[in-house]
Protein backbone atom coordinates (compact mmCIF):
# COMPACT_ATOMS: atom_id res chain seq x y z
CA UNK A 1 0.00 0.00 0.00
CA UNK A 2 2.75 2.19 0.96
CA UNK A 3 4.34 1.86 -2.48
CA UNK A 4 0.89 2.59 -4.36
CA UNK A 5 0.88 5.63 -2.13
CA UNK A 6 4.13 6.59 -2.75
CA UNK A 7 4.00 6.56 -6.59
CA UNK A 8 0.95 8.15 -6.59
CA UNK A 9 1.98 10.84 -4.96
CA UNK A 10 5.04 11.29 -7.27
CA UNK A 11 3.05 11.32 -10.29
CA UNK A 12 0.49 13.79 -8.65
CA UNK A 13 3.39 16.45 -7.92
CA UNK A 14 5.01 16.27 -11.50
CA UNK A 15 3.82 18.00 -14.48
CA UNK A 16 1.19 15.54 -16.23
CA UNK A 17 -0.31 14.52 -12.75
CA UNK A 18 -0.96 17.96 -12.17
CA UNK A 19 -2.59 18.70 -15.32
CA UNK A 20 -4.82 15.52 -14.71
CA UNK A 21 -6.09 17.19 -11.65
CA UNK A 22 -6.51 20.21 -13.68
CA UNK A 23 -8.99 18.70 -16.49
CA UNK A 24 -10.78 16.66 -13.41
CA UNK A 25 -11.54 19.97 -12.03
CA UNK A 26 -12.13 21.60 -15.45
CA UNK A 27 -14.27 18.41 -15.98
CA UNK A 28 -16.03 19.29 -12.45
CA UNK A 29 -16.46 22.75 -13.22
CA UNK A 30 -18.44 21.85 -16.71
CA UNK A 31 -20.38 19.61 -15.07
CA UNK A 32 -22.16 22.42 -12.57
CA UNK A 33 -24.47 23.84 -15.29
CA UNK A 34 -25.92 20.57 -15.85
CA UNK A 35 -27.11 19.93 -12.33
CA UNK A 36 -24.62 17.88 -10.92
CA UNK A 37 -23.54 20.23 -8.03
CA UNK A 38 -23.32 16.68 -5.64
CA UNK A 39 -21.30 14.47 -8.05
CA UNK A 40 -19.20 18.01 -8.38
CA UNK A 41 -18.75 18.41 -4.77
CA UNK A 42 -18.13 14.98 -4.10
CA UNK A 43 -15.40 14.94 -6.61
CA UNK A 44 -13.66 18.19 -5.65
CA UNK A 45 -13.79 16.97 -2.03
CA UNK A 46 -12.03 13.90 -3.03
CA UNK A 47 -9.65 15.61 -5.08
CA UNK A 48 -8.74 18.11 -1.92
CA UNK A 49 -8.35 14.96 0.11
CA UNK A 50 -5.55 13.81 -2.39
CA UNK A 51 -3.65 16.83 -2.94
CA UNK A 52 -3.86 16.75 1.04
CA UNK A 53 -2.20 13.37 1.21
CA UNK A 54 0.01 14.15 -1.71
CA UNK A 55 1.01 17.18 -0.33
CA UNK A 56 1.90 15.08 3.66
CA UNK A 57 3.73 12.85 1.28
CA UNK A 58 5.91 14.69 -0.38
CA UNK A 59 6.96 16.48 2.70
CA UNK A 60 7.58 13.15 4.92
CA UNK A 61 9.79 12.22 1.59
CA UNK A 62 11.61 15.65 1.56
CA UNK A 63 12.46 15.19 5.78
CA UNK A 64 13.63 11.62 5.57
CA UNK A 65 16.14 12.34 2.51
CA UNK A 66 17.31 15.87 4.38
CA UNK A 67 18.22 13.32 7.80
CA UNK A 68 19.53 10.98 5.66
CA UNK A 69 22.05 13.31 4.14
CA UNK A 70 22.49 15.22 7.60
CA UNK A 71 23.26 12.04 9.07
CA UNK A 72 25.81 11.36 5.98
CA UNK A 73 27.61 14.90 6.83
CA UNK A 74 27.31 14.24 10.21
CA UNK A 75 29.28 10.51 10.19
CA UNK A 76 31.30 12.07 7.76
CA UNK A 77 32.50 14.50 9.60
CA UNK A 78 35.10 12.83 12.10
CA UNK A 79 35.19 15.08 15.25
CA UNK A 80 31.60 15.24 15.55
CA UNK A 81 29.55 13.49 17.73
CA UNK A 82 27.18 10.82 16.03
CA UNK A 83 24.79 10.34 19.33
CA UNK A 84 22.43 12.67 17.09
CA UNK A 85 22.53 10.25 13.81
CA UNK A 86 18.69 8.92 13.83
CA UNK A 87 17.68 10.98 16.72
CA UNK A 88 14.16 11.65 14.37
CA UNK A 89 13.23 8.76 15.06
CA UNK A 90 13.27 9.55 19.03
CA UNK A 91 10.50 10.26 21.15
CA UNK A 92 9.37 13.84 20.70
CA UNK A 93 10.39 14.47 24.58
CA UNK A 94 13.78 12.36 23.93
CA UNK A 95 14.31 14.88 20.83
CA UNK A 96 13.06 18.27 22.73
CA UNK A 97 16.18 17.35 25.73
CA UNK A 98 18.59 16.60 23.46
CA UNK A 99 17.88 19.91 21.79
CA UNK A 100 18.26 21.47 24.66
CA UNK A 101 21.74 19.97 25.90
CA UNK A 102 23.27 21.03 22.03
CA UNK A 103 21.98 24.80 23.07
CA UNK A 104 22.95 24.74 26.27
CA UNK A 105 26.68 23.58 25.13
CA UNK A 106 26.38 25.96 21.98
CA UNK A 107 25.57 28.56 24.65
CA UNK A 108 28.44 27.72 26.90
CA UNK A 109 30.98 27.40 23.74
CA UNK A 110 29.64 30.59 22.61
CA UNK A 111 30.43 32.50 25.93
CA UNK A 112 33.75 30.74 26.23
CA UNK A 113 34.43 32.52 22.74
CA UNK A 114 33.12 35.73 24.06
CA UNK A 115 35.39 35.27 27.36
CA UNK A 116 38.63 34.49 25.56
CA UNK A 117 38.46 37.23 22.69
CA UNK A 118 37.43 39.06 25.54
CA UNK A 119 40.63 38.46 27.72
CA UNK A 120 43.07 38.61 24.50
CA UNK A 121 41.88 42.44 24.00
Amino acid sequence: MNRLLFEMADFISRPPGFYLLLVAMAACTAALPLGMTDIVTYGLSVLAIIISGVVLIQGYRDTAAIHAKLDEIVVALRETRNDVVGLEHSDPKEIKAVLKRIEGEAEALAGATEASTTATT
